[in-house]
């Protein structure tokens, strides 16, 4: 009995620094996390890229704890299962709120998860979605990644086809024997789903609902989601768990009877589920809600109603945008679904062919180059204005004393600095000698001038000649409007 407790003792575990020494940590930066950076390869497909993901969840090289005190302790079966959605999608462009549907986790949970599936490598930005305060959000497109450990653990080679291609495009051209066995282990983990564990109080459920529950085959915290079927093969709104039963094993026992696996589903294309006419109208409707600024905050479904029969008809959300500059566009939009039904109606009658649609969308195009033109030279013309030292006034009257007071100047063969100014102080004396109410219109056209954002009027006289005949305010606000035109900061528009 005394040499039992000396057979129990467990062996001594090797040193953690020896472990990593091997196999060194798993651990790729913000700075890092883009595809163009990565030094990784681009998965072929999501089964060989859920093999990386269970080699990681199993290796233990990446411990989050190392880089932060809050969030997951590990990569764990709960970033597993974050990974299976990011599996199923073709592209890789999942929503933040999507994924909450689908697994059950929390907003703050799912961006956890995909921050460690970004620092172990095996996610890279294509596009970083953008958060704007009062705009859609747009998800981000992320590339499934195999880096570059898991290549070399398991001695798989790869090659570069292309050599002008970069290099997380590289394929597989083979594997060593001693990675064979592990990988066969983990084809095995990707083959079978992780599903969100059963809490306490679903042990203590009826039968009845525990084979109701299994025979859904799917894991979703959100009652409203489209449930899928047993094998994952097609949709439906309806739970098919309530319309679907398996047959009697006097039919099985025969072999007479089909097998009740569900066939696979003709209405995919390219792994996607075909829409159909209702669903056709809703993408049409958040397309323009996204694209048009007046009918942003409006209801889905309300421009989806509005919006039926162009999206019937085939059109796209390029072919409303040229009809709509066709029609015109209002500049206050008090109710944007009634707005655009009025624009739409009779559209898909007027443009019933798609070569018609063609041509419309070619001329929209067109005018919207020249648009972008026309803005371009607005805006060289702004800034050649306000680089040069001086432009002549906008009013006539004083356009003419200004040239006089030039050709003056220009009619002087000799003379220095001061007496240049002189004389053109002697032209300014002369626009001071003007009458009352010709004074009064110069002063009214410089508030005028003042109102659009223009100061050349007042800029054209020195500052003591300025405040002797606009006065000191709006001398003043001349100043401050130079100021705001010459820094970066800050843009004048002109109506």
């Amino acid at each position: 009995m005394a040499a039992s407790p000396a057979v129990m003792m467990p062996a001594p575990r090797p040193p953690v620094d020896d472990a990593i020494a091997v196999l060194p940590g798993l651990f790729v930066p913000e700075a890092l996390q883009w595809l163009s950076l990565s030094s990784g390869r681009i998965a072929g497909e999501g089964y060989s890229w859920m093999q990386a993901v269970h080699w990681v969840a199993g290796s233990g090289l990446y411990e989050p704890r190392r880089y932060r005190s809050h969030g997951p302790r590990s990569f764990g079966p709960t970033t597993v299962r974050v990974a299976q959605e990011l599996a199923q999608l073709l592209p890789c462009r999942p929503g933040i709120g999507y994924l909450v549907r689908r697994t059950g986790l929390s907003e703050r949970s799912v961006q956890n998860h995909l921050q460690i599936l970004r620092e172990t490598g095996l996610l890279a930005y294509i596009v970083k979605g953008t958060r704007v305060s009062g705009e859609s959000a747009q998800a981000s497109e992320f590339a499934r990644m195999i880096p570059p450990e898991f290549d070399d653990a398991l001695g798989i080679r790869t090659v570069q086809r292309d050599e002008d291609a970069p290099a997380y495009t590289r394929a597989v051209s083979g594997i060593a024997e001693a990675g064979r066995e592990l990988m066969a282990k983990l084809a095995k983990k990707a083959s079978r789903k992780v599903r969100k564990p059963r809490s306490q109080s679903s042990s203590k459920a009826p039968a009845r609902g525990a084979r109701k529950g299994a025979d859904q085959g799917s894991v979703t915290a959100v009652s409203d989601e489209v449930r899928c079927t047993p094998m994952q093969v097609g949709t439906s709104t309806v739970s098919s768990a309530g319309t679907t039963s398996l047959p009697p094993e006097s039919k099985l026992a025969s072999g007479a009877s089909k097998s009740p696996t569900p066939k696979k589903s003709s209405g995919k294309a390219g792994g996607r589920r075909k829409l159909n006419a209702v669903g056709r109208r809703f993408q049409l409707a958040r397309e323009l809600t996204q694209e048009l600024g007046w009918l942003r905050g409006c209801s889905v479904p309300r421009i989806a109603w509005v919006a039926r029969g162009v999206a019937d008809a085939g059109w796209t959300v390029t072919d409303v945008k040229a009809w709509l500059h066709f029609r015109g566009e209002a500049a206050h939009v008090r109710r944007g679904s009634g707005l655009l039904a009025v624009l739409l109606a009779g559209a898909e009658t007027i443009l019933d062919t798609p070569a018609k649609r063609a041509d419309a969308v070619e001329q929209w195009s067109g005018a919207q180059e020249a648009a972008r033109r026309h803005r371009i030279q607005q805006v060289r013309a702004r800034t050649e204005r306000y680089e040069d030292d001086w432009q002549p006034p906008s009013s006539g009257s004083v356009r003419l004393e200004v040239e006089a007071a030039f050709a003056q100047v220009r009619e002087m063969e000799h003379g220095g600095r001061r007496q240049n100014q002189d004389h053109v102080g002697d032209g300014q004396d002369e626009v001071l000698e003007l009458g009352g109410e010709e004074l009064t219109a110069l002063i009214a056209a410089a508030e005028g001038e003042l109102m659009g954002g223009e100061t050349t009027l007042i800029t054209a006289f020195d500052p003591e000649t300025a405040v002797r005949i606009f006065g000191e305010e709006l001398v003043r606000r001349a100043r401050q409007i130079e100021r705001l035109a010459h820094s970066s900061l800050t843009t004048i528009r002109f109506r």
